[in-house]
């Protein structure tokens, strides 16, 4: 059940390196001849939309995060989908890549705090009105929870897709053999198989949303 998840090569090329680079060769790069159509146009929409919604929040000095995060968004969300296909390997459901991803933009928010804010960003590590005897508990669990949170993110979004895919890969299985011995149960299967299958396009689009949305309110803290 789990091989789909492991890092296997096709003719010596590994698999995760092919999927990383889809997303690049799948959205080329925009130049002053490209004309202007209907998917150009929604696509600039919703990088707009995206933008304005992720950091209506943030101060001005944040907006330069704008264009990182609409990239990573689009990245997941590619990678994601892309996995949903059949005979595809998906990336995001390896820790160790979501982890590479959701460790440096954590950090990068920490530092910037710490740089432009530092009374700011040590505020954090303690409520306002805290009794004396519990500072020093407080800031012990703040800090631990600051730095659960990177893990937080590549835990997330690594568990929520391989279980998606456990999901659609035992259901079918069992859809193929009841086709042999129970024909109505099969069919039925293969229905609940069809609504997972949409429930997982939701999934893989919320999920990187949800990556990105954490790491602006990281941003938003810091």
């Amino acid at each position: 059940v789990f091989d789909q998840f492991s890092l296997t090569a096709f003719m010596g090329i590994p698999l995760i390196a092919l999927a990383l680079t889809l997303p690049w060769i799948l959205y080329p790069t925009p130049q002053n001849r490209c004309l202007n159509n209907r998917l150009l146009t929604l696509q600039a929409w919703f990088i707009r939309q995206l933008t304005h919604q992720l950091f209506l929040p943030i101060n001005p000095g944040g907006h330069k995060w704008a264009l990182l995060l609409a990239s990573v968004l689009i990245f997941l969300i590619t990678l994601n989908l892309l996995g949903i296909l059949p005979y595809t390997f998906t990336p995001t459901t390896q820790l160790s890549m979501n982890m590479g991803l959701a460790v440096p933009l954590w950090l990068a928010t920490v530092l910037i705090g710490a740089r432009h804010q530092p009374t700011h960003s040590l505020a954090h590590l303690l409520p306002v009105g805290t009794p004396t005897p519990l500072i020093p508990i407080l800031i012990m669990i703040e800090t631990i929870s600051q730095f659960i949170r990177p893990i937080a993110l590549g835990v997330r979004l690594t568990a929520n897709l391989t279980a998606g895919h456990l999901l659609i890969q035992l259901i079918s299985t069992a859809a193929f053999y009841l086709a042999f011995t129970m024909p109505t149960v099969s069919i039925l299967t293969m229905g609940l198989l069809l609504l997972l299958s949409i429930l997982e396009l939701a999934v893989a689009i919320i999920q990187a949303y949800v990556f990105v949305l954490l790491v602006s309110l990281y941003l938003q803290n810091s």
